[in-house]
Parts: structure tokens; sequence; C-alpha cells
């Protein structure tokens, strides 16, 4: 025999001696029904390590809100349905601007001083989302519908002394902001939404590239407990990659932005909210725009539409044509040079469009 048969011999043996007989090994890692533990899915409320979560955030801290947001006041309103953190700063006209997932009203923090200037700015926390109070599961999911997120921004503005102002939505907010435009039309003098086209244009157009960009609209409404269980198992990763997903512009949100948003995510409540938000979207909100269609219900104040030129939604969709179906106002708008966090990635290109669209 010679040196390269015996070598070849030889390693041959070493790794039979290392791979069990392929019947030995089937015997002992095949398991048998009586060896599984549970049945699936899980019927475990809270699954695994989640359950080492809390329900709800630590409190914020006044000095780093102070910081990001200076001179604004916090004050929780109760609304028929929540409980809403809110922050409010200015004396002119009356500004409802709301955050989207997985973000707070901190997503604003980079304009909302300037625009104190010139109007009354109104910062809430989306139900189940920062520092409000977090409603469990409902039927339908109806909770966590944008009815329902509509109407808490409807009463939160009354009580503030506001029946009729402006608004913008960012992501998760500029649907709230649309829903909003059709329940309570004569609320809204005008409307801005950032880097979103329609809930229901983008639910019937969906394609495989957006189901890979967007895999969170997909994953969280999936049935309870599965998405809660894969998001607790690391809620702090999840969001951060969903925003370096989303971003593209390094350093956009400072580190003390960023734990603000963990320490607002990282919970239980917020996880289970976060999840009956899209599902509430896939279904119940679904089926509310397309009974409005059915009886030409569309939104009737100016509409600004801002996207990121870098990022998915100006990518696959005609943003301007997309609102420019569900209104029967003006609806104009142009791209930012960022990704999908216009207010953090371009401040002063959306305080720039802003200060034009919302003047007199």
């Amino acid at each position: 025999m010679n040196r390269r048969v015996f070598t070849s011999s030889g390693l041959a043996a070493a790794f039979a001696a290392m791979i069990p007989n392929a019947a030995d090994a089937q015997s002992k890692s095949a398991p048998s029904p009586s060896d599984l533990a549970q049945e699936l899915p899980s019927a475990q409320p809270v699954p695994g390590v989640c359950a080492s979560l809390s329900e709800l955030p630590e409190p914020p801290s006044a000095a780093t809100s102070q910081k990001l947001l200076p001179g604004f006041q916090a004050r929780r309103i109760r609304t028929s349905g929540a409980e809403i953190n809110v922050l409010t700063k200015g004396n002119g006209r009356p500004l409802l601007l709301i955050h989207g997932h997985p973000e707070t009203h901190l997503t604003w923090h980079k304009i909302a001083p300037a625009l104190a200037d010139e109007y009354t700015v109104v910062l809430p926390d989306l139900r189940g989302y920062g520092d409000s109070s977090k409603p469990g599961y409902s039927d339908e999911h109806i909770n966590y519908s944008f009815h329902a997120m509509a109407l808490d921004q409807v009463e939160v503005m009354r009580q503030l002394g506001h029946e009729r102002f402006l608004v913008a939505g960012h992501d998760r907010g500029g649907r709230v902001a649309h829903r909003l435009c059709l329940d309570h039309p004569s609320s809204v003098e005008k409307v801005a939404v950032l880097d979103v086209a329609p809930t229901l244009t983008m639910y019937e157009q969906s394609t495989k590239e957006f189901a890979t960009k967007y895999v969170w609209w997909f994953l969280q409404i999936q049935p309870a407990p599965m998405p809660e269980h894969l998001i607790g198992l690391d809620p702090a990763y999840y969001l951060r990659d969903h925003l370096a997903v989303q971003g593209k512009t390094p350093g956009a949100i400072s580190p003390e932005v960023m734990a603000e948003y963990i320490r607002c995510y990282c919970c239980l409540g917020t996880i289970r909210a976060v999840c009956e938000d899209y599902r509430a979207a896939a279904g119940l909100d679904l089926e509310h725009d397309r009974e409005d269609e059915s009886r030409n219900k569309y939104i009737q104040a100016p509409l600004l539409a801002l996207w990121g030129a870098k990022g998915t939604v100006g990518h696959l969709w005609d943003v301007l044509a997309t609102w420019r179906a569900k209104s029967n106002n003006t609806v104009s708008g142009k791209p930012l040079p960022c990704g999908h966090l216009l207010p953090e990635e371009d401040p002063e290109g959306v305080l720039a469009e802003f200060r034009e669209f919302f003047k007199s």
C-alpha cells in the first residue's frame, strides 16, 4: 500500500470512527411523540425567556426629556380607550406630530423645538408605544385599530383646547393620520404623511421584494404568542436591526435617543401592542379602508407626502399617485435624500417642507 492509499484509508477510517452508525443515530436523535415536551403552538401565555421582561417600561427620565425637548411639558391625558403620554410647547396654531414603529414621540426631537417657535406642538406617544398605556388583547385586535388610535388623538387635542389642527405622521403615525382624516374630517386643516403609501394599497400590491424588506409586516401579524415570543427573546436587537434596515444615515439616531427607544420597547406591554397594531392593520383596518372606498369616502384636507429617496416605499410605489387616489383635495410632495427615518435623517429637509406646507 503506497502512502497516498494509506493516508486516504486512514482519514476514511478516522471519519468513520467519528460518525455513529446511521441506524444508531436515528434511533437516538429522532424523538417520538411521547418525547415532545409540549404541543405546538405553545399554550403558555408568556413563553420562555419573555417571562423575565417587565410589563411596562421603566419610568422616563425628566432630565433626558428636557435635554432632548427643552421647554416641553409632559402630561398624561385619559381618552375613552387609553392614557396618552403627551408633550406640548408653543402658542401658535396647533400642530400634532405622530410617531411610528418602533419609535416614540422622540422621533421628532430634532425639529419639534424649532416648530414650537411657530406652532403649538403636540407630541403624543401612540397607545401601546412609549409611555402611553398599553391595552390588552381584544377581539379583531380592535384596541389597536387605526380607528381607535385616531380617536385617541382627536380626544387629546380636544382636551388641550384644539378642535381643528394641523397633523403630520411618520410611518404608523402616517396611517393614524390617514384614518383621522377619514373619521374626523372637520378636525384636520392640513395633513402630512412621511414615508408611507396607503395601507390598503401596500397590502394589495405586496411583492416578494416588499415582503423581504418589510418582514415585520408579515411576522408581527402572525397569531399570538409566536411573534411576541420571538421579539421578546432579544427586543433590543430586534429594534436596533429594524432601525438599521430602515435608516440610511449612520448616526442619525443618537445613543441617548436609542436608549429611550429601547427602554420603551423592551417590555411585554409594548411587544404585545406592536404585534396587535400590525394584526389590526392587516385585518380590521383593511375592512375599514375597503368600506370607505365603497362609499367614496376620501381625504378632504390638503396633503403633503414626503418619502426617503433611499428607502423602500418610494422605490416600490409612485407615492404621490397612491395618495391622490385616496384624496379629494390637493396632494403635493417630494423625496428627501435619506432613508425611512426622515425626521431623524434629514430634519432640516422635513422642517423646510413643513414650514412651507403648513403656513397660512
